[in-house]
Protein backbone atom coordinates (compact mmCIF):
# COMPACT_ATOMS: atom_id res chain seq x y z
CA UNK A 1 0.00 0.00 0.00
CA UNK A 2 3.01 2.31 0.07
CA UNK A 3 2.61 3.13 -3.62
CA UNK A 4 -1.04 4.10 -3.19
CA UNK A 5 -0.23 6.13 -0.07
CA UNK A 6 2.52 7.93 -1.96
CA UNK A 7 0.38 8.92 -4.94
CA UNK A 8 -2.63 9.79 -2.78
CA UNK A 9 -0.32 11.95 -0.69
CA UNK A 10 0.82 13.73 -3.84
CA UNK A 11 -2.80 14.58 -4.63
CA UNK A 12 -3.32 15.97 -1.15
CA UNK A 13 -0.12 17.98 -1.47
CA UNK A 14 -1.33 19.41 -4.79
CA UNK A 15 -4.54 20.52 -3.08
CA UNK A 16 -2.54 22.05 -0.24
CA UNK A 17 -0.45 23.97 -2.78
CA UNK A 18 -3.64 25.71 -3.92
CA UNK A 19 -4.26 27.05 -0.42
CA UNK A 20 -0.63 28.08 0.09
CA UNK A 21 0.52 29.51 -3.23
CA UNK A 22 -2.55 30.94 -4.98
CA UNK A 23 -2.60 34.29 -3.19
CA UNK A 24 1.16 34.97 -3.61
CA UNK A 25 0.85 34.00 -7.29
CA UNK A 26 -2.14 36.31 -7.68
CA UNK A 27 -0.17 39.20 -6.13
CA UNK A 28 2.61 38.63 -8.67
CA UNK A 29 0.36 38.24 -11.70
CA UNK A 30 -2.48 40.65 -10.99
CA UNK A 31 -0.65 43.88 -11.90
CA UNK A 32 0.02 42.48 -15.38
CA UNK A 33 -2.73 39.93 -16.08
CA UNK A 34 -6.43 39.88 -15.27
CA UNK A 35 -6.58 36.17 -14.42
CA UNK A 36 -9.44 35.18 -12.06
CA UNK A 37 -8.22 34.08 -8.65
CA UNK A 38 -9.85 30.64 -8.90
CA UNK A 39 -8.22 29.96 -12.28
CA UNK A 40 -4.76 30.69 -10.89
CA UNK A 41 -5.49 28.24 -8.07
CA UNK A 42 -6.69 25.59 -10.50
CA UNK A 43 -3.53 25.89 -12.59
CA UNK A 44 -1.29 25.77 -9.53
CA UNK A 45 -2.93 22.54 -8.40
CA UNK A 46 -2.65 20.96 -11.84
CA UNK A 47 0.98 22.04 -12.23
CA UNK A 48 1.93 20.77 -8.77
CA UNK A 49 0.27 17.42 -9.45
CA UNK A 50 1.87 17.03 -12.88
CA UNK A 51 5.37 17.88 -11.63
CA UNK A 52 5.12 15.64 -8.56
CA UNK A 53 3.72 12.70 -10.53
CA UNK A 54 6.50 13.05 -13.11
CA UNK A 55 9.29 13.22 -10.53
CA UNK A 56 7.95 10.34 -8.46
CA UNK A 57 7.28 8.18 -11.54
CA UNK A 58 10.92 8.55 -12.53
CA UNK A 59 12.14 7.87 -9.01
CA UNK A 60 10.16 4.64 -8.62
CA UNK A 61 10.93 3.42 -12.13
CA UNK A 62 7.49 4.07 -13.63
CA UNK A 63 8.43 6.51 -16.36
CA UNK A 64 8.87 3.94 -19.14
CA UNK A 65 6.29 3.46 -21.89
CA UNK A 66 4.97 0.17 -20.52
CA UNK A 67 4.33 1.60 -17.04
CA UNK A 68 2.66 4.68 -18.52
CA UNK A 69 0.43 2.48 -20.66
CA UNK A 70 1.98 3.35 -24.02
CA UNK A 71 3.74 0.06 -24.79
CA UNK A 72 1.89 -0.47 -28.09
CA UNK A 73 3.55 0.74 -31.30
CA UNK A 74 2.12 4.12 -32.27
CA UNK A 75 0.05 2.97 -35.29
CA UNK A 76 -1.52 0.17 -33.26
CA UNK A 77 -2.11 2.48 -30.29
CA UNK A 78 -3.92 5.00 -32.51
CA UNK A 79 -5.98 2.26 -34.16
CA UNK A 80 -7.09 0.80 -30.83
CA UNK A 81 -7.81 4.26 -29.46
CA UNK A 82 -9.96 5.27 -32.44
CA UNK A 83 -11.87 1.99 -32.35
CA UNK A 84 -12.59 2.50 -28.67
CA UNK A 85 -13.56 6.11 -29.37
CA UNK A 86 -16.32 4.81 -31.65
CA UNK A 87 -17.43 2.35 -28.96
CA UNK A 88 -17.52 5.17 -26.42
CA UNK A 89 -19.51 7.52 -28.63
CA UNK A 90 -22.06 4.87 -29.62
CA UNK A 91 -22.47 3.68 -26.04
CA UNK A 92 -22.96 7.17 -24.64
CA UNK A 93 -25.31 8.20 -27.45
CA UNK A 94 -27.44 5.17 -26.58
CA UNK A 95 -27.84 6.29 -22.97
CA UNK A 96 -28.62 9.84 -24.13
CA UNK A 97 -31.34 8.35 -26.33
CA UNK A 98 -32.73 6.45 -23.34
CA UNK A 99 -32.73 9.62 -21.23
CA UNK A 100 -34.57 11.48 -23.98
CA UNK A 101 -37.13 8.69 -24.42
CA UNK A 102 -37.82 8.76 -20.67
CA UNK A 103 -38.40 12.51 -20.79
CA UNK A 104 -35.36 13.29 -18.64
CA UNK A 105 -33.69 15.72 -21.06
CA UNK A 106 -35.11 19.02 -22.32
CA UNK A 107 -33.79 19.69 -25.85
CA UNK A 108 -35.65 22.97 -26.39
CA UNK A 109 -32.53 25.15 -26.29
CA UNK A 110 -30.95 23.07 -29.08
CA UNK A 111 -33.39 24.61 -31.56
CA UNK A 112 -31.72 28.01 -31.13
CA UNK A 113 -28.21 26.76 -31.95
CA UNK A 114 -26.92 27.79 -35.38
CA UNK A 115 -25.02 25.43 -37.66
CA UNK A 116 -21.73 27.24 -37.09
CA UNK A 117 -22.11 27.12 -33.33
CA UNK A 118 -23.02 23.43 -33.49
CA UNK A 119 -19.84 22.65 -35.42
CA UNK A 120 -17.83 24.64 -32.88
CA UNK A 121 -19.40 22.73 -29.99
CA UNK A 122 -18.70 19.38 -31.67
CA UNK A 123 -15.01 20.02 -32.23
CA UNK A 124 -14.32 21.90 -29.00
CA UNK A 125 -15.93 19.13 -26.96
CA UNK A 126 -13.97 16.50 -28.86
CA UNK A 127 -10.77 18.36 -28.01
CA UNK A 128 -11.84 18.56 -24.35
CA UNK A 129 -12.65 14.85 -24.29
CA UNK A 130 -9.27 13.88 -25.73
CA UNK A 131 -7.39 16.18 -23.36
CA UNK A 132 -9.20 14.89 -20.29
CA UNK A 133 -8.78 11.28 -21.40
CA UNK A 134 -5.03 11.49 -22.06
CA UNK A 135 -4.31 13.32 -18.80
CA UNK A 136 -6.44 11.15 -16.51
CA UNK A 137 -5.59 7.84 -18.17
CA UNK A 138 -1.85 8.52 -18.12
CA UNK A 139 -1.83 9.56 -14.48
CA UNK A 140 -4.35 7.14 -12.98
CA UNK A 141 -4.46 4.04 -15.16
CA UNK A 142 -0.92 4.59 -16.33
CA UNK A 143 1.47 5.56 -13.54
CA UNK A 144 -0.68 4.95 -10.46
CA UNK A 145 -2.08 1.63 -11.66
CA UNK A 146 1.38 0.30 -12.59
CA UNK A 147 2.89 1.30 -9.25
CA UNK A 148 0.11 -0.22 -7.14
CA UNK A 149 -0.06 -3.37 -9.29
CA UNK A 150 3.67 -3.97 -8.97
CA UNK A 151 3.55 -3.65 -5.19
CA UNK A 152 0.10 -4.95 -4.20
CA UNK A 153 -1.31 -6.88 -7.17
CA UNK A 154 -3.86 -6.24 -9.87
CA UNK A 155 -7.03 -6.50 -7.74
CA UNK A 156 -5.96 -3.79 -5.32
CA UNK A 157 -4.75 -1.62 -8.19
CA UNK A 158 -8.14 -1.95 -9.91
CA UNK A 159 -10.15 -0.98 -6.82
CA UNK A 160 -7.91 1.77 -5.45
CA UNK A 161 -7.47 3.62 -8.74
CA UNK A 162 -11.24 3.48 -9.29
CA UNK A 163 -11.90 4.95 -5.84
CA UNK A 164 -9.55 7.84 -6.55
CA UNK A 165 -10.87 8.34 -10.10
CA UNK A 166 -14.43 8.75 -8.83
CA UNK A 167 -13.42 11.08 -6.01
CA UNK A 168 -11.45 13.60 -8.08
CA UNK A 169 -14.54 14.42 -10.14
CA UNK A 170 -16.12 16.14 -7.13
CA UNK A 171 -13.51 18.87 -6.90
CA UNK A 172 -15.62 21.89 -7.81
CA UNK A 173 -14.65 25.11 -9.50
CA UNK A 174 -15.27 27.83 -6.91
CA UNK A 175 -15.62 31.48 -8.03
CA UNK A 176 -16.72 33.32 -4.88
CA UNK A 177 -13.13 34.30 -4.07
CA UNK A 178 -12.56 36.18 -7.34
CA UNK A 179 -14.00 39.58 -6.39
CA UNK A 180 -11.72 40.66 -3.52
CA UNK A 181 -8.90 38.16 -2.83
CA UNK A 182 -7.22 38.30 0.57
CA UNK A 183 -4.48 36.36 2.31
CA UNK A 184 -6.98 33.68 3.34
CA UNK A 185 -8.61 33.37 -0.09
CA UNK A 186 -6.45 30.36 -0.92
CA UNK A 187 -7.98 28.48 2.00
CA UNK A 188 -11.45 29.64 1.01
CA UNK A 189 -10.84 28.45 -2.54
CA UNK A 190 -9.76 25.02 -1.35
CA UNK A 191 -12.74 24.76 1.00
CA UNK A 192 -15.07 25.69 -1.85
CA UNK A 193 -13.50 23.08 -4.12
CA UNK A 194 -14.05 20.38 -1.49
CA UNK A 195 -17.53 21.40 -0.32
CA UNK A 196 -19.32 18.47 -2.02
CA UNK A 197 -17.55 16.00 0.26
CA UNK A 198 -19.46 17.49 3.20
CA UNK A 199 -22.66 15.91 1.82
CA UNK A 200 -21.71 12.36 0.79
CA UNK A 201 -25.29 11.10 0.52
CA UNK A 202 -26.19 13.81 -2.00
CA UNK A 203 -23.38 12.75 -4.33
CA UNK A 204 -23.64 9.00 -3.68
CA UNK A 205 -25.39 8.14 -6.97
CA UNK A 206 -22.85 10.08 -9.02
CA UNK A 207 -19.94 8.62 -7.05
CA UNK A 208 -21.06 5.01 -7.60
CA UNK A 209 -21.59 5.75 -11.28
CA UNK A 210 -18.10 7.20 -11.69
CA UNK A 211 -16.63 4.36 -9.65
CA UNK A 212 -18.25 1.89 -12.07
CA UNK A 213 -16.81 3.83 -15.02
CA UNK A 214 -13.38 3.70 -13.40
CA UNK A 215 -13.69 -0.04 -12.82
CA UNK A 216 -14.53 -0.69 -16.47
CA UNK A 217 -11.61 1.38 -17.70
CA UNK A 218 -9.05 -0.05 -15.30
CA UNK A 219 -10.10 -3.66 -15.96
CA UNK A 220 -9.57 -3.02 -19.66
CA UNK A 221 -6.18 -1.52 -18.80
CA UNK A 222 -5.29 -4.60 -16.78
CA UNK A 223 -6.38 -6.96 -19.55
CA UNK A 224 -4.74 -5.19 -22.48
CA UNK A 225 -1.58 -3.99 -20.78
CA UNK A 226 -1.96 -0.47 -22.24
CA UNK A 227 -4.27 2.55 -22.10
CA UNK A 228 -5.14 2.89 -25.81
CA UNK A 229 -8.69 1.59 -25.44
CA UNK A 230 -9.10 3.46 -22.13
CA UNK A 231 -8.22 6.77 -23.78
CA UNK A 232 -10.64 6.15 -26.66
CA UNK A 233 -13.56 5.09 -24.48
CA UNK A 234 -12.97 7.89 -21.99
CA UNK A 235 -12.74 10.53 -24.72
CA UNK A 236 -15.88 9.26 -26.45
CA UNK A 237 -17.89 9.28 -23.24
CA UNK A 238 -16.76 12.77 -22.25
CA UNK A 239 -17.32 14.10 -25.79
CA UNK A 240 -20.95 13.01 -25.97
CA UNK A 241 -21.68 14.00 -22.37
CA UNK A 242 -20.30 17.54 -22.78
CA UNK A 243 -22.06 17.96 -26.13
CA UNK A 244 -25.36 16.85 -24.58
CA UNK A 245 -24.98 19.15 -21.59
CA UNK A 246 -24.37 22.08 -23.93
CA UNK A 247 -27.63 21.46 -25.79
CA UNK A 248 -29.98 20.17 -23.09
CA UNK A 249 -31.15 20.68 -19.55
CA UNK A 250 -32.04 17.90 -17.10
CA UNK A 251 -35.75 17.59 -16.34
CA UNK A 252 -36.23 17.62 -12.58
CA UNK A 253 -40.01 17.30 -12.21
CA UNK A 254 -40.57 13.84 -13.70
CA UNK A 255 -41.17 10.67 -11.62
CA UNK A 256 -37.91 9.20 -12.98
CA UNK A 257 -35.85 12.33 -12.46
CA UNK A 258 -34.11 10.68 -9.52
CA UNK A 259 -32.19 8.63 -12.11
CA UNK A 260 -30.17 11.76 -12.92
CA UNK A 261 -27.83 13.00 -10.23
CA UNK A 262 -27.97 16.38 -8.51
CA UNK A 263 -24.22 16.56 -9.15
CA UNK A 264 -24.33 17.37 -12.86
CA UNK A 265 -27.76 16.27 -14.07
CA UNK A 266 -26.26 13.46 -16.11
CA UNK A 267 -24.38 10.74 -14.28
CA UNK A 268 -26.48 8.88 -11.74
CA UNK A 269 -28.33 5.61 -11.26
CA UNK A 270 -29.38 5.36 -14.92
CA UNK A 271 -25.84 5.79 -16.22
CA UNK A 272 -24.59 3.50 -13.45
CA UNK A 273 -26.82 0.65 -14.64
CA UNK A 274 -25.90 1.27 -18.26
CA UNK A 275 -22.19 1.33 -17.36
CA UNK A 276 -22.45 -2.05 -15.66
CA UNK A 277 -24.22 -3.61 -18.66
CA UNK A 278 -21.87 -2.00 -21.17
CA UNK A 279 -18.88 -2.85 -19.01
CA UNK A 280 -19.68 -6.56 -19.12
CA UNK A 281 -19.52 -6.46 -22.92
CA UNK A 282 -16.39 -4.31 -23.04
CA UNK A 283 -14.40 -6.30 -20.51
CA UNK A 284 -15.24 -9.52 -22.35
CA UNK A 285 -14.41 -7.94 -25.69
CA UNK A 286 -10.99 -6.86 -24.49
CA UNK A 287 -9.94 -10.37 -23.51
CA UNK A 288 -6.22 -10.57 -22.65
CA UNK A 289 -5.22 -12.96 -25.38
CA UNK A 290 -7.14 -11.05 -28.09
CA UNK A 291 -5.79 -7.64 -27.13
CA UNK A 292 -2.18 -8.71 -26.79
CA UNK A 293 -2.31 -10.61 -30.06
Amino acid sequence: MRAFTLFFGLMLAALASIAIFTYPAWLLLHPYFDFPFHRIGDRIGMLALAISFTLVARRVGMADKRSLGYALPRPLFVREMLKALVFGVVGMMAIVGIMSALGLLDWSQASTVTGGKLVKIVFSRLASGLAVAFIEETMLRGVMFSAIERESGTKKAVVLTSLVYAAVHFLDSYHDVDAHPTARSGLDLLAGMLHRFAEPLVMADAYFCLFAVGMVLVMIRARTGNIAACVGLHAGWVWVMLFTRDLTKPVRDQPLSFLLSQFDGFVGWLVFGWTVLLGIFLVRYYAPQTSRA
